[in-house]
């Protein structure tokens, strides 16, 4: 068994990990790690967990808790895990760390975007991006896993097989992108209240959201050179669900038949992208509660661009799903251990 610890167990990106970590068949949870409940039963926090958890909430002793794991999953606020780590707890266990220190490789980037002093910049050479569909073999062999961001997730996987064949313009790239209110945390802010979230649709982050030096980094490395791009996020009032409608120019000679064939290249033999059916376009609904991202394109030949769309589960393949299935690929399992999740509906 691959004993887990969980710091940050009781946000919601935690707690997606605990309920998916409990199905796993080859994973124990030692220690439910949040330096808010200390000593609190954690079923007492997330009443669904209750005769499923016993344990209570422990702190965030990185060090002590990496004597007594073999991997160590850190969903909390960005800066914390990089004030951590350090190599004596990197000689002992891997971490997956589900915030953003370790995802920008460019230290001056992350601190501008993030307005945080890096703690740790000697671990971003080595930190491996999380992608699985991408760096399936880099995260085999990694230490240190940065488990990539949910708009992010949902936006490289849209577009890159069409940046990497170059069948569009990356430069062009406009993304637009909603996601349920989960995806904002579980503190209290007034901007998630109830009756500011709903019947109510916000933009928000315009042309300052943290996620843009994410994507623009991972698709920038797609197209073999730097590039710029839009990114607009909106909050929508839904708990879970991330959709991506991305735009771009083609490039001279891209066709329907070539678009559909580098999805189909890229993407034909994964098991948690589906490329759907001609005509069908990703819907959040369809993909709650499970590892699965949707994706389908519409080509314009009016306007000689493409319209990309993407759909996944914020907490799941954004989030805790990707970080047990960057788990998998750390320890040699099945990529999709315990994450044979049918979407819920309704």
């Amino acid at each position: 068994m691959i004993r887990v610890g969980i710091i940050g167990a009781t946000g919601y990106a935690g707690a997606e990990l605990v309920r998916l970590l409990l199905g796993h068949p080859e994973a124990e949870i030692k220690w439910y790690g949040s330096r808010s409940y200390v000593d609190q039963k954690y079923a007492s926090i997330y009443q669904n967990m209750f005769q499923l958890v016993d344990d209570k909430c422990m702190d965030d002793n990185m060090e002590e808790l990496s004597r007594q794991v073999d991997v160590i999953f850190t969903a909390t606020p960005q800066g914390l895990c990089a004030s951590l780590v350090n190599e004596d707890i990197l000689s002992r266990v891997k971490i997956v760390d589900l915030s953003a220190d370790f995802r920008l490789k460019d230290v001056q980037v992350y601190e501008k975007w993030y307005k945080l002093t890096h703690k740790a910049p000697q671990y971003l050479p080595e930190a491996v991006y999380g992608l699985c569909e991408i760096n399936r073999e880099q995260v085999k062999k990694a230490r240190l896993v940065a488990n990539p961001g949910c708009y992010t997730t949902c936006s490289i996987l849209t577009c890159y097989p069409l940046v990497k064949e170059g069948l569009i313009d990356p430069d062009t790239l406009i993304i637009d992108a909603k996601s349920g209110t989960s995806g904002a945390g579980r503190g209290a802010k007034v901007d998630n209240l109830f009756c500011e979230v709903n019947e109510n649709m916000k933009a928000y982050g315009v042309a300052t959201h943290r996620h843009t030096p994410e994507i623009e980094e991972q698709l920038g490395y797609a197209a073999g050179k730097p590039l710029n791009l839009s990114f607009t996020p909106h909050l929508v009032p839904m708990n879970r669900g991330i959709l991506v409608t991305a735009y771009a120019s083609l490039t001279p000679g891209a066709t329907q038949e070539k678009i559909r064939a580098a999805y189909e290249k890229y993407y034909g033999k994964e098991t948690f992208i589906r490329v759907l059916e001609p005509g069908v376009c990703p819907q959040t609904k369809w993909v709650e509660g499970s590892n699965y991202v949707d994706v389908n394109f519409v080509l314009d030949e009016r306007t000689n661009r493409v319209i990309l769309m993407g759909a996944l589960d914020n907490l799941v393949k954004g989030a805790a799903g990707q970080a047990v299935q960057n788990m998998n690929l750390l320890f040699g399992l099945p990529e999709d251990m315990g994450l044979a999740l049918v979407p819920m509906f309704p």
